[in-house]
Parts: structure tokens; sequence; C-alpha cells
């Protein structure tokens, strides 16, 4: 596209921007072929479009986005809850681009209870609303299986796939199966259990698989009681069993509070690419719903942006009407007759804590299952990546970089230290005082300590380094190579890290001429070479610390023969500094540490007088 052109569509766009409505509503970004490639909300069209085309934007991505749009639409609502309810719509029917992609976890299952004369309870990932009612997504299939078990000891609902109608029943069509001779059904397909006591031990199962188990017990217990008072004491005893059986179930479950009902929580974690949304829902005191969906960010979306999202998505997906919501902080967001909640205090807390816990734990799950769970998955990765960043011949997996450090010349030393498998070696970290140069040269230094480093290395028949990294930019590579190739006729890869003016890593160089190497500073092997970078320099910087102060602690009195330490701390405790002992009479000597020892250091001082 050429200047002119992009220009031309920047003022078709900035034209339909100024005539955008000052109203809640929901628009769309369509790039050069018609297709969205954005849906977004806003509280005010006007204000939230018009904010992507401001000559201070200065994210990058938001920068690309607009590069890519060549039209708008929008579509104008009364209030910013249907804005948002717009928006998720969209989202999930045109999946633009740069939108969140929502991982929305299809292959969790779900229980359905089906619509045919008699349903059927199983467990399904296929959602097929004209199948039946759907409860779940199940995140821990364990706790399904336990829901389902109990349903299956409670009521024993057929299992059978036969379409069972009731004018089958009545001309005596269906046999009983094998379940149920082995009471694990109750026959309703030969008249064996009625319609109505079938129907009313699904209606049951409904409500405990919405977490309703203590308006289930009531009703268990009250026909209990009934049954007994009509002296049906076989019956009461079965319904006893059902009550004793849902009982222990709701004492293992997650009790938070009798006087919390049918509240939502939720809570977000996130790094540079995911989001994590956590979602509670608790109804009678007892959490009967924890679902956790995870986002990858597109357009660097913030936390409160992408938990907008996620309180429409989860209360749409788990059918909610809870009047309350509990959140970390504030959103703004208005949802009608919904309250949000901030709470610092009790069992609300408590409750928030734990969805916190919950968001943090399925992160780190998902980290180990990214990292197969191997701890040395994630070493291998990173040398991969760099291994294919910089062409390498092999894996990267002993790594050594050098750095100088001197001040004014004095006190020249060197480092090297060694990374393998992308973690710092101490026990092979070596430092060098610089022999051979004097004065400030680093380049001469770095020669020095190459050509000292791999000469051993070659003499005691040591393994060679996979890659050498220069702290320093093109000028240490060259000094580094030519030790390595011209003077060793070694084939070791060499890079180097450069810094900018603030003295940050910034850019990563490698080949000859040195070549910049596309990395993102945020990534995780961005961030391994910065720590090799720093570790050298803190290791480089500590020995010359460690030399210059034993320099400093060194006494002229400690070169004058004949004379101890422990004569030398006497005089220095009786006069303080070197210069006093200097200027001191010969007499004053004498009655510190006696006229022999005084006689050494007098004439040591005063040459001319002997």
């Amino acid at each position: 596209m050429t200047k002119e052109e992009n220009e031309k569509r920047l003022e078709y766009l900035k034209g339909i921007v100024r005539r955008l409505p000052d109203k809640p509503g929901s628009y769309q970004f369509y790039d050069e072929e018609k297709t969205i490639i954005y849906v977004g909300k806003a509280k005010s069209l006007k204000n939230r479009v018009s904010s992507y085309f401001h000559t201070e934007v200065d994210r990058f991505k938001t920068k690309v986005l607009v590069s890519k749009i060549f039209d708008i639409s929008y579509t104008v609502v009364n209030t910013e809850e249907d804005a948002l309810l717009l928006e998720n719509s969209l989202i999930k029917k045109y999946n633009p681009r740069y939108n969140v992609l929502l991982k929305d976890g299809k292959t969790y299952p779900s229980i359905c209870i089906t619509n045919e004369y008699f349903p059927r309870i199983f467990k399904t990932r296929t959602i097929n609303k004209k199948w039946g009612q759907y409860y779940g997504p199940y995140a821990k299939v364990s706790a399904m299986y336990d829901v389902l078990n109990l349903i299956k000891e409670l009521y024993s609902p057929r299992t059978c796939r036969q379409p069972i109608t009731k004018e089958g029943i009545q001309s005596g069509k269906y046999h009983v199966c094998l379940d149920y001779h082995i009471k694990k059904c109750m026959g309703p397909c030969v008249g064996k259990q009625t319609y109505e006591d079938y129907q009313k031990n699904i209606a049951q199962a409904r409500e405990i698989l919405k977490g309703n188990t203590r308006e289930v017990l009531r009703d268990l217990k009250d026909e209990m009681l009934r049954l007994s008072e009509e002296l049906r004491f076989e019956e009461a005893e079965e319904v006893k069993r059902k009550y004793l059986a849902l009982d222990g179930f709701v004492s293992k479950s997650q009790v938070v509070s009798q006087t919390i009902d049918k509240v939502d929580v939720f809570s977000i974690t996130s790094d540079e690419k995911m989001a994590f949304i956590n979602y509670i829902h608790v109804s009678n005191g007892s959490i009967n719903q924890s679902f956790t969906i995870e986002y990858k960010k597109k357009l660097n979306e913030t936390d409160e942006e992408l938990l907008q999202l996620g309180i429409i998505e989860l209360r749409e997906r788990f059918k909610s009407d809870s009047k309350e919501i509990i959140v970390q902080e504030q959103v703004d967001v208005e949802l009608d007759g919904v309250k949000f909640t901030v709470p610092k205090l009790g069992d609300k807390k408590k409750l928030l804590d734990l969805s916190i816990m919950n968001c943090k734990e399925y992160k780190f799950d998902r980290l180990k299952q990214a990292e197969k769970l191997n701890p040395e998955q994630k070493q291998t990765r990173l040398m991969k990546e760099l291994q294919d960043k910089l062409h390498l011949p092999k894996l990267p997996y002993q790594i050594e970089c050098f750095d100088n450090s001197n001040i004014s010349g004095t006190d020249a030393v060197a480092a090297c230290i060694v990374f393998k498998k992308m973690k710092p070696s101490k026990r092979d970290y070596k430092r060098y005082n610089i022999k051979t140069v004097v004065g400030p040269d680093d380049y001469a230094s770095m020669k020095e300590v190459v050509h000292r480093r791999y000469t051993r290395l070659i003499e005691e028949e040591q393994p060679l380094p996979d890659l050498i990294i220069a702290d320093g930019g093109k000028g240490q590579m060259e000094i580094i190579r030519q030790v390595i190739q011209d003077e060793l006729n070694l084939d070791i890869p060499i890079a180097g890290l450069a810094k900018d003016d603030r003295h940050r890593t910034n850019e990563l160089l490698y080949g000859f001429p040195p070549m910049k190497i596309a990395l993102k500073v945020e990534s995780e092997l961005f961030h391994v070479l910065t720590q090799i970078q720093d570790e050298v320099h803190r290791f480089a910087i500590t020995f010359h610390r460690d030399k210059r102060s034993k320099r400093a602690l060194h006494s002229e009195m400690d070169d004058i023969k004949g004379i101890g330490p422990k004569t030398r701390d006497e005089l220095l405790n009786a006069l303080k500094t070197v210069k006093k002992i200097r200027e001191a009479e010969l007499s004053i000597l004498s009655d510190l540490i006696g006229p022999a020892k005084a006689q050494i250091i007098y004439q040591h001082f005063h040459p001319e007088e002997i």
C-alpha cells in the first residue's frame, strides 16, 4: 500500500468515527477482504473507537490492528450489559483474528438428561440441546463420576437406548434386561415402575445436579416421616437409604456458609500471553460448580477487559441467574439486578481466596502439562529455540561467556561463566588476573583470557563449549573470533549481547559480520540470555572488588623486613596512621615497641639519615 493509499484509508475511517453516536454498543473492524478481524464493546462508541486512531497510541499490537482496518460497522444497544452480550455473541460467531482466543474446554464432559418419555442420564462430550438438558461441563472428571454414581445409587435410571413410549409399554412391546435382574433398573419399560415415580426421581436428580441438595434432603426426610406414620416401613427404609447416601455425599462437598446462597465468584490471573478466569457457583451454602477457562491474548488486553468477557461467557454457559458476583476488584460493568462485591473479610473473602487459588493452580497445571511434567523439558525447549534462531549445528548444551573488569587499568581481571542446559554451572566458573596487558585495554585483556582458557581446555582434553557469548558488541565478538578461529583453529559458534544507552540488553548478535537476531525481549529465551550476561558481569565485578579490597588493606608496614603483623598492629593502634608513624621521633617509637625494632622502622622511613 502506498503512502497516499494509506492516508486515504485513514481519512475514510476517521470519517466513520466522526459520525459514531455517543451511545453504548458493539463495533466491528473489517480487513481488506471484508472479513471481521476485531469485535469490541463500549459505553460510548464514539470515544472508544476514536481512541484507536489517536496519534499517541504507542502499543505495537494496537498499531498493527489499525493498519489492517479498512472498514468499521457498529450496533447501538440500550445498555452496557446488552453491549457485553452482543460482543460475546459476535466473538463466538466470527472468531475474529485479533480478539482474545477463548479456549472453551469443549473436551470437558457434561451430564445429559434426555427429553425422552423415560429420560436417561449419562455423561457426554457432545452438546446438542435437542437431545435434552446438560449440566456441566466438569473440569474434574472424578467429581462428575461421583455425582453420576450417586444418582445411579439413589434412583437407578434406565441405561438402555431403546425408544420407550407409553403405547409400547401398554402393548407389551418391551422386555426387561439384565439391569432389572441385578437391581440396577426398576423396569419402567414393562410397568414395574410407574411413570410418576420415575419422573419424581428424575426431578430430584436434576436438583442434585443443580446443587440444590438441601431441598432434596428435606423432601426425602419429609417422605420418610410420612411413610413411617402410614406404617409403610419397608418403603420408609428405602427412602432412608437414599437420604443417608445423599447426606454422606453432601458432607464430603465444600460447605461454605449456610447464609450464602446463589452467589457467583470470579477471579483472574494472567501473563503476557494467556489469561485464566475461574468461576465458582455457590448454592445453598455449598460449592456446586467450579470451572476455569483460558484466553489467549491478542492485543495486550487488560485483566478487567478479559474478566468482563469471562463473566458474560461463564454466566451464559452455566445459565446462572445469581444476583451477587464476588470479584477481586470492582469491574466497570453493570448487569441488570446484579450486585458486585469485593470482600475484605469473612466467608465471602474465603470464597474469593479459594477461587484465586483454583485459578493459580489451573495455570500451574497447564504449565506442567506444557512441559510434560519433565523438569528438563523447559531447558531442552530453550536450547532448541536458541539453536533454531542461530542455526547452530547442535544444541547449545554448554554456553560460556566472558567479561572484563578494571578501573583505569588497575587491578584488571576477567571472568568466564559456564551455563549447562541453560542453568549456571558454578563449579566450572573461572577467574583470571590479567598478566600481559598494561593499562585499560579491554580488547587485549579479552584476547589474553580467551587464549588462556581454550589453550588449557585443549591441553587437558576438556570438552569445548557449544556456544561462546561475548558480553559486548561487535568488537568483543571479533576479538574472540581472532583467537578461536585464526589462532586456535577451532570451530565454535560466537554470539554477542549488546546493550542500549541505558545499559540494558537489547539485542542478540550472531555471525560475521554480526547480524541482529530477532528476539522478543519478553520471551523466556531472552530472559535466559540476559541472565547469562548479568551473571558474568556480577562474577567479574565481585572478583575485581575482592582484589581491590585486599590491595587497599595492604599497608606499607607490611613491606618492612623484620617487622611482623603484631608490631605493625601495636604501632597502628597507638599512632593510628602510617603517616604519623613516618613522622614519629625515634624515642617515641622506642617507647612503644623497643629500641631494636624502632631503629628498623625509623631507618626505613628516613634512609637519608643513615
